[in-house]
């Protein structure tokens, strides 16, 4: 009988062990594609003649083991005595080192890499995997894509496969080769994590978010599918302690070679360019504004002698589509337009005081970036309002310094209320409540006496030079 019950008990196991191991999934195998594709990866090094005062320094209390992969790194590239060691005598300005990677797109010589590895630089050396070293010279960068291309002489070269990121799916298997702290070839891999990221200094990226081990050194380097093909360029990572996290950020691949296009024809790189400051659609500003859901990029300032101004855009404008391309958050229009040919037209799809209209706008050329930062007033005696706000006029000196010609209060003093709960800070200035534009304090006020309890409401402010919507709901 006992046997019975264990032959039993074996087949039960059996039977049930059975689908599990027909369902399990094998994990990829890595070599073949490394093998094909490591000697195309390069390491970068740079030097740069800094003074001795300038010289990096490390952080106050950190203490790093000797005879570690880190201490080795750092006595490398910055001499014996780590960051802010090693100067030269006299304090004359002395050497400090960086390393990155990169990889061969023409067999002629041409490297791609980050930006942020050789700004700056006084020397760059690109080692190949057979031990070779070449000075390179920058033939261009990109500081809005952080993208650098790179000249060697040297030909018959091994070449790297440029795929698309487009195909990419999130969860894909993607794998990184890199010299993270100065370890060359280092291979490391993971998965999609997200795709289109939007970071607050690279609004013109859409980034590829990735749990690849990215590490100091591992920028510029690519990243690859499984068919061998370079999906994006490794550039920057999340971190608490300054070594991977898993969250890593890859560019996209057609964002670099439209850079390198750009850098080997003209030397710069030119984006198309609206002439708005846009921001999020919140839940509380699509309630504000009568959106069923919150999408699309919202409007907050149309900057003068702009393609936007000629076309009639307006703020508090909604954009919901760019060339019948749908706008999921503000983070999506950018790349959109930057990508967009200089001169050509655009059409916009838009919602204005509730209404849908398409308007056409000519795409200009993107200037450099200049923001106008004004002083932080001085506080008022002003009486503060149902919001918790104190106001005052603009003089013609803040008008001025702030690029104000017209409306507008100056926020004085913010109080514990619905303004305070919004974000609304001292120095701010309102420039609208809803669709009605403040003149003046009087005006201000006679608006802020007439709002309505428990709806939200849109307020546009004007802070450190950009223009914003906050969204704000009185509950008495």
């Amino acid at each position: 009988m006992f046997k019975k019950m264990q032959t039993c008990a074996l087949f039960i196991v059996g039977f049930v062990a059975m689908p599990l191991l027909a369902n399990a999934v094998e994990l990829p195998d890595f070599t073949t594609l490394v093998e094909k594709n490591n000697t195309a990866v390069v390491n970068i090094s740079t030097t740069q003649k800094i003074a001795a005062t300038d010289r990096p320094q490390l952080p106050e209390g950190l203490d790093i083991p000797e005879g570690t992969p880190l201490d080795e790194f750092f006595k490398h590239y910055f001499g014996e005595g780590g960051p802010g060691g090693g100067q030269g005598e006299g304090g004359q300005p002395s050497e400090v080192k960086s390393l990155g990677s990169g990889f061969i797109i023409s067999a002629d010589g041409y490297v791609l890499t980050n930006q942020h590895v050789v700004k700056d630089a006084d020397e760059i050396v690109v080692r190949l995997q057979d031990r070779r070293e070449l000075v390179a010279k920058v033939v261009g960068s990109d500081k809005r894509s952080d993208i650098a291309l790179l000249k060697i002489d040297a030909n018959n070269l091994p070449v790297l496969n440029i795929g698309s990121s487009e195909n990419l799916k999130v969860g894909s298997w993607v794998l990184a080769i890199g010299s993270p702290f100065g370890f060359d070839h280092s291979v490391t891999a993971g998965i999609v994590s997200a795709k289109g990221r939007s970071l607050p200094s690279d609004n013109y990226v859409p980034f590829i978010q990735t749990d690849v081990a990215i590490n100091p050194g591992n920028s510029g380097g690519p990243l690859f599918n499984m068919d061998g093909q370079v999906v994006g360029v490794n550039s920057q990572i999340y971190s608490r302690t300054g070594g991977s996290m898993g969250i890593s950020f890859a560019i996209p691949i057609e964002v670099a070679m439209k850079v390198v296009a750009q850098l080997k024809t003209n030397g710069h790189v030119s984006r198309g360019w609206l002439g708005v400051q846009i921001q999020d659609v919140t839940r509380e500003l699509a309630e504000s504004f009568g959106m069923k859901k919150p999408q699309g990029a919202l409007v907050s300032k149309v900057l003068p002698k702009s393609p936007a101004e000629a076309a009639g855009l307006q703020i508090g404008d909604i954009i919901t589509e760019c060339n019948k391309q749908e706008i999921i958050s503000s983070a999506t229009l950018p790349p959109l337009v930057g990508n967009a040919k200089i001169g050509e037209t655009a059409t916009l799809t838009l919602i204005r005081q509730g209404q849908t209209k398409e308007v056409q706008v000519k795409i200009g050329i993107l200037p450099e970036e200049e923001e106008p930062v004004a002083s932080a007033p001085e506080a008022g005696g002003k009486e503060v309002d149902r919001l918790g706000l104190s106001v005052s006029g603009l003089t013609a000196e803040q008008r001025e310094q702030l690029e104000i010609k017209l409306n507008g209060v100056l926020v004085q003093d913010v109080k514990p209320g619905a303004a305070m709960d919004a974000g609304i800070r001292r120095g701010d200035v309102i420039l609208r409540i809803q669709d009605q534009a403040v003149k003046d304090v009087k005006q201000f006020n006679d608006i802020v006496k007439g709002l309505p309890k428990g709806k939200s409401i849109a307020m546009l402010v004007q802070r450190r030079g950009g223009s914003q919507f906050l969204a704000l709901k009185l509950k008495d």
